[in-house]
């Protein structure tokens, strides 16, 4: 993921405006984060909104589909009533591939889906500017979602968000365990090579599985001292063995 991107996408048009103004630049109205489960696309949403001091409305995509003829469409419009008033604000649209997946798929719900993708593009498109209304999209399966919704102008900006690089996980692990006690053995370094392929969802598994491994030696009677519960390498190392990655390949668009 290139960081420059989103910071193109989201923070310039705020910190810039008159600038963007003055050059007659639209800005993006809609960024979708694509990539394996687990790489932390809802988080770097959240980010954004704090960093941007917007508001931020999150939806699961299957939350707004409903079986009532005209409930989902309703749902849609109030979403972006509720954004409209409290912009500067970003709506986070998780799983929107099961909210706007690509119409005439033949399912029994593509009636349903079919009407979400035209309310969500009237909104998107619609005589009733998105001022300071941000989309931000999230997908497991980018070779499902309407090519509607690809189209600039909607979400102009397809960011992946792969699993991280070795400094990524590192920086990861650190997080993890800042609060935990780890003995002087520890060398974070080494984890992080041999977490090659996790996701930041494992990795966290990872720390805390070390974690539970060094509190049964203190639940099982192997020292009377709270002070002494540490994490050591080898705890780290046999978390590693027990959290497998999931290697599922993403099938991407037009691949």
């Amino acid at each position: 993921m290139k960081k420059w991107e989103l910071k193109e996408a989201v923070e310039w048009p705020i910190k810039h405006k008159e600038a963007f103004d003055y050059a007659d630049v639209e800005t993006p109205k809609g960024i979708l984060l694509h990539g394996p489960p687990g790489t932390g696309k809802t988080l770097i949403a959240k980010a954004l909104a704090k960093m941007t001091e917007s508001n931020f409305i999150s939806i699961k995509g299957p939350e707004l589909l409903s079986k009532w003829v005209g409930e989902s469409e309703k749902g849609v419009r109030e979403i972006f009533r509720k954004a409209r008033q409290a912009a500067p604000c970003i709506i986070f649209l998780d799983e929107v591939d099961a909210l706007v997946p690509r119409r005439g798929t033949g399912s029994s719900d593509s009636h349903v889906t079919e009407s979400v993708v035209s309310q969500i593009l009237t909104e998107i498109d619609g005589l009733e500017e998105l001022h300071n209304v941000l989309i931000i999209g999230a997908t497991n399966r980018l070779d499902i979602v309407d090519e509607a919704l690809l189209r600039p102008g909607r979400f102009d900006r397809v960011i992946e968000v792969p699993n991280p690089d070795q400094k990524g996980r590192r920086h990861i692990l650190e997080i993890h365990t800042k609060k935990k006690p780890l003995s002087s053995d520890v060398r974070i370094d080494r984890i992080a090579d041999l977490t090659s392929g996790f996701n930041g969802a494992e990795i966290g598994a990872v720390a805390n599985r070390a974690a539970v491994s060094a509190l049964k030696r203190y639940v099982s009677g192997k020292s009377q001292n709270i002070n002494d519960i540490k994490i050591t390498q080898q705890d780290l190392i046999d978390a590693v063995d027990k959290v497998k990655p999931r290697q599922k390949e993403i099938p991407l668009l037009n691949s």
